[in-house]
């Protein structure tokens, strides 16, 4: 008797709104690799984003029902949502990546490229990746209030008018964050000590690639992967001196300079001073309102990640 199991069935959960691609090319692509492969695959697909937690929640009970593994064809917002049903389910996932900067795909060395992400996919074995969590809702990337939000706000504006390209991301949120803002009150507790603090923004990165590629040093702690993320805050400064953290964050020196505070963590949270109003939050790329404080963790077991192999520090597959 053969004791060999079929190789299990994928629930893809396709944005079809993220990146450049052609929707229709690039579901062809991944179809005809996953046909010649023999591999049984249902797609999922997502045409208003309204719909993208319940359809993620679809394709994860099928996941269930079928002994399979569901997958993300997207942005980082995409994966994110997808991930948080995934991890709620507590089944495996995969990822197509599809977005502008791919930073959770690149992390896990998972090709931009469709065709070949989904070789790669079918070689896949499971790993444990760590995940961040604010207020219970998942984020891989990061997490984020103040500044940081208002950039990624602008920046999907500017990618309807002039396209899913790096380079608008890259001069929207140059523009962005040359504009003058308040300062966020706050109060940031470890459940041991307390700081008030003003900074026009805080951001929480559980990416140990997008901490390296701007230079913060925690980016190490995070990188190996054992429940500490990593904390970025600026000093109330001016335009010029945001324009030379801009040019340190692309030179990969950002946590060199005097104006940035950087900490590796495991919980904190952050109560602001002057209000007890939901408050902007930036969650890999997606911009919700979550109501204070804010408790940022790290959640406490790890996402079931398809991938090939894990990346090295200082390695960057692009």
């Amino acid at each position: 008797m053969s004791t060999e199991q079929a190789e299990p069935p994928f629930a893809i959960v396709m944005n079809a709104g993220s990146g450049a691609s052609d929707k229709d090319s690039t579901r062809a692509q991944i179809a005809a690799v996953l046909d010649d492969a023999g591999r049984t695959h249902r797609f999922f697909l997502v045409d208003d984003p309204s719909r993208m937690d319940a359809v993620a929640r679809e394709a994860v009970a099928w996941v269930r029902d079928n002994d399979g593994a569901v997958v993300a064809a997207g942005g980082d917002g995409t994966i994110n949502c997808v991930a948080s049903a995934a991890w709620e389910a507590d089944v495996p996932m995969g990822v197509l990546p599809q977005g502008t900067f791919n930073f959770f795909g690149r992390t896990h060395n998972i090709p931009a490229d469709a065709r070949a992400a989904t070789q790669a996919l079918l070689a896949a074995h499971t790993h444990d990746a760590q995940i961040g969590l604010v207020n219970d809702r998942v984020f891989l990337v990061n997490a984020s209030l103040g500044l940081y939000p208002e950039v990624l706000q602008d920046r999907e504006l500017w990618k309807q008018r002039f396209g899913r390209h790096r380079i608008v991301a890259l001069w929207s949120g140059l523009v962005t964050m040359l504009k003058r803002r308040r300062s966020l009150h706050v109060d940031i507790s470890d459940g041991e000590r307390s700081r008030t603090l003003k900074t026009p923004t805080l951001v929480v990165g559980n990416n140990a690639l997008q901490l390296e590629l701007i230079g913060i040093p925690e980016a190490s702690q995070v990188h190996r992967n054992e429940g500490t993320l990593a904390g970025i805050m600026l000093r109330p400064i001016g335009r010029r001196t945001m324009l030379g953290l801009i040019l340190r964050g692309a030179l990969g020196k950002l946590g060199d300079a005097e104006n940035v505070v950087t900490f590796a963590f495991r919980n904190i949270t952050v109560t602001p001073k002057r209000s007890n109003k939901p408050i902007k939050v930036a969650i890999d790329g997606e911009i919700v309102w979550l109501a204070p404080p804010l408790t940022f963790r790290c959640a406490p077991r790890p996402l079931r990640l398809l991938a090939e192999s894990t990346r090295l520090p200082g390695e960057d597959p692009g």
